[in-house]
């Protein structure tokens, strides 16, 4: 069939994927809403407020887990990005630009020019951590009076940096300037507390880390910029304008709501997720398969680059398409087709006895074609 799924049972190390994994609480609510029911059929003019299926109870419990003041649903992380960019630059109309480090994902430099900003870059260590001098926001943050918004990658979704957010906190409350956190690989796989690192906002992907079948996400703010964000219509009583009256309203948010008590319980168990990444890492790195980015790392997701792969594609038959193929045959997914040289994986949740056959079928491979 065309919507065959061809890799159900693979091993799967895809950073994408590791974080999403449906429960199985959250299967069962996509087959019971996944035909067209509705939760707006409940709906008295706003989604948080919903009480059944129980979204306002849901609502109420992720200010506990985040820590935060309030919070929305969105179907994504960059629409959240977008939000606030588009609600603060029309209150602000003065401030022109947004301050991203260089590890930021695109749709963050989409949002700002969707906004209508203009962009200043706090650059990386470049080879080989990449890692993002947080003092350097704080240079920028003095030297400039007109600065709408800091956002600060946390972890990147290239290396798997974690910077110091907490200093980069501080330096935008000595400036009064709102910090934006973009959570897409951390909240749901490791504990966030927006009050402790100090954050105004935060955005985070259900699809990417919170076992949601998605497109869906969470934007958190302070109440301090609830009136900005959460603006009301002045044509449609109780609608607000930034979220179009509703955002995420289906089965990816029943999805998110299903697996969130499995969420809360798997962030306690974070430093595990480290302990065994750093693990895989020095294994792979045996194989002179050198692990790019923070070290000693301190996320699931990884960047590797291996010159030995590489010069493997140069001289066999399949080309740069021998790795993906290879680890294919052995029911391994999450490496993009095509790549040898530079490629990156999550150890999310993959059990340890999963990884060694990873490990085993690397050093298999290069064996074989060495």
């Amino acid at each position: 069939m065309f919507f065959e799924r061809s890799v159900k049972d693979y091993i799967n190390i895809d950073p994408l994927q590791t974080g999403s994994k449906l429960t199985d609480d959250a299967k069962k609510v996509l087959l019971e809403w996944g035909d067209g029911y509705s939760i707006c059929d409940y709906c008295t003019g706003k989604l948080e407020e919903i009480s059944k299926p129980p979204i306002k109870r849901f609502a109420e419990e992720l200010l506990e887990f985040l820590d935060c003041d309030c919070v929305r649903f969105t179907t994504g992380a960059r629409e959240g990005k977008f939000v606030v960019m588009h609600s603060l630059s029309r209150e602000y109309p003065d401030k022109k630009y947004v301050v991203v480090d260089a590890n930021a994902h695109y749709s963050t430099i989409l949002s700002a020019e969707r906004a209508g900003l203009k962009i200043l870059k706090v650059e990386n260590s470049g080879y080989p951590e990449y890692k993002v001098n947080v003092e350097k926001y704080k240079e920028i943050l003095e030297s400039r009076s007109d600065i709408l918004l800091v956002v600060l990658t946390y972890p990147d979704g290239n290396y798997g940096n974690l910077p110091d957010a907490k200093r980069v906190s501080e330096f935008c409350k000595r400036e009064e300037v709102p910090l934006l956190l973009n959570c897409a690989y951390s909240i749901g796989r490791m504990p966030v507390s927006l009050r402790d690192i100090g954050a105004d906002f935060a955005v985070a992907s259900g699809h990417k880390s919170m076992a949601s079948s998605g497109p869906v996400g969470l934007l958190c703010f302070s109440d301090e910029y609830k009136k900005v964000i959460a603006k009301q219509s002045k044509y449609k009583k109780g609608k607000e304008v930034e979220f179009l009256g509703c955002s995420a309203r289906g089965v990816p948010l029943l999805t998110l709501m299903a697996s969130f008590d499995h969420v809360k319980e798997r962030v306690k168990k974070w430093e595990k997720e480290v302990e065994k990444a750093r693990w895989f890492s020095e294994e792979m790195e045996k194989m002179e398969i050198r692990q790019l980015g923070e070290k000693p790392h301190n996320h699931d997701l990884m960047f590797f680059e291996s010159e030995v792969l590489y010069d493997i594609s140069t001289r066999v038959k399949k080309g740069r398409y021998f790795l993906y193929k290879e680890l294919k045959k052995r029911r391994i997914h999450g490496i993009k087709p095509g790549l040898t040289k530079n490629f990156k994986l999550s150890t999310y949740l993959v059990p340890k006895e999963d990884l060694k056959i990873v490990l085993e079928a690397f050093e298999e491979i290069i064996s074989t074609y060495s």
